[in-house]
């Protein structure tokens, strides 16, 4: 039976043995909305997952934050964080991909890049007026970058650029940002502005509640593509993220669906054509604590 379109256009590439680098903005996305398709290819080519947002900060926390934190049965941000990463090391390990930890401090803990002069005090007693996203609702799942975050995106663009393949190759997969979340829309950004063709994959389990940026993908002009591989393995991969699963999927049902990639459909032959395997470089992992990476520089080394 002939492949599906997208199908066909993965095992081409996977075929030249390009690189390929997954865009994940926090420990879980990639394999909440890509685990399928991960695994697939983990065995087929070099993967990387490069998770961009991968730090707490420290307390005193914002409402949302102490929230998130009880419904994680966590008392302390950064003894969470530290599990979510081990659990990210396994989970991305069983499936033969390299896992890369930015080191960049998760939207909700972010501070402002710095404080107003007489403010210490009443941030102390009201963390929010010291948070660039101080509210879940209103600030941080509103679809949009907030002016206080400029100095973020730079970071996040001077990243994703030293961590993307060469000029003409290379898979390279980004989040839609369903749902809206800041860190996912900066991710979004930095990958739409590098200049590179992305296949952006839609977030789940968000896209099973709230549709997706319409104006976006009819800029790109991006057509959706189902992937139905290995789906079968995919809750058990979720179920890795235990902090996390239980507050993604209360009642314990973690829907088999499948996962849906955006892509330019006149970009589709130019990509499996020969350029596909032509001036790639693999993209090693390694740790990167709170730093950018230097622009080009290769990554090397396993992340421990």
């Amino acid at each position: 039976m002939a492949d599906d379109p997208l199908t066909g256009f993965v095992r081409t590439l996977l075929g030249s043995r390009v690189p390929v680098l997954v865009l994940s903005p926090h420990l879980d996305d990639a394999a909440l909305s890509c685990g399928a398709l991960l695994g697939w290819a983990g065995r087929r080519a070099p993967v990387t997952v490069a998770t961009l947002f991968t730090e707490a900060g420290p307390p005193p926390y914002t409402l949302a934050a102490r929230h998130y934190l009880k419904r994680t049965h966590a008392d302390d941000a950064a003894a969470l964080f530290a599990e979510r990463r081990a659990e990210d090391l396994r989970v991305l390990g069983a499936l033969g991909v390299a896992p890369l930890h930015v080191g960049l401090v998760d939207g909700l803990f972010r501070r402002l890049p710095r404080t107003r002069a007489g403010t210490q005090r009443p941030a102390r007693l009201l963390p929010e007026l010291d948070h660039v996203y101080p509210t879940n609702r209103l600030h941080l799942l509103r679809g949009r970058v907030s002016a206080h975050d400029a100095e973020t995106l730079r970071t996040v663009e001077e990243t994703v650029d030293a961590l993307l393949p060469g000029s003409s190759g290379g898979l390279v997969l980004a989040p839609l940002a369903v749902g809206g979340h800041a860190d996912h829309v900066l991710v979004r950004t930095a990958a739409e502005r590098s200049g590179r063709r992305i296949v952006y994959y839609s977030d789940f389990p968000y896209d099973q509640r709230a549709a997706g940026d319409a104006r976006f993908t009819d800029r790109h002009r991006l057509v959706p593509r189902v992937w139905e591989r290995d789906l079968d393995r995919k809750a058990e991969l979720i179920r890795g993220y235990r902090t996390q699963a239980d507050a993604l999927f209360p009642d314990g049902r973690i829907p088999r669906a499948p996962e849906v990639y955006l892509l330019p459909e006149a970009d589709t032959g130019a990509w499996t054509g020969t350029e596909a395997g032509a001036g790639t470089r693999t993209v090693a992992p390694r740790r990167v604590r709170g730093r950018v990476p230097a622009r080009g520089a290769p990554t090397a080394g396993r992340v421990p």
